[in-house]
């Protein structure tokens, strides 16, 4: 899986949804039932909604920041959306 097929994947994902999801597939890696390569497949979509994460919380992060300094033009030019968020 490409990173920009992975990022598509979870786009429309919000920040429970995709920790939701990686949970489970942590408690199923975890279980040790797996074999090696249902192992990397799911490894891999918990490394894509792991990202996932990261980057709703760069923007929550950046948003909080904007807001609480709303005078403050500086941090309101820095704040851009990542391109794998749609919220």
């Amino acid at each position: 899986m490409t990173k920009k097929k992975a990022a598509g994947e979870f786009e429309k994902l919000d920040f429970e949804g995709a920790l939701n999801e990686l949970e489970t597939l942590v408690e199923k890696l975890e279980s040790g039932d797996l074999g090696l390569s249902e192992s990397l497949k799911h490894f891999e979509k918990g490394v894509g909604l792991s990202r996932r994460c990261h980057a709703l919380l760069d923007d929550a992060r950046q948003k909080v920041t904007v807001l609480s300094n709303p005078d403050d033009e500086s941090t309101a030019s820095e704040f851009t959306q990542s391109d794998e968020t749609s919220d």
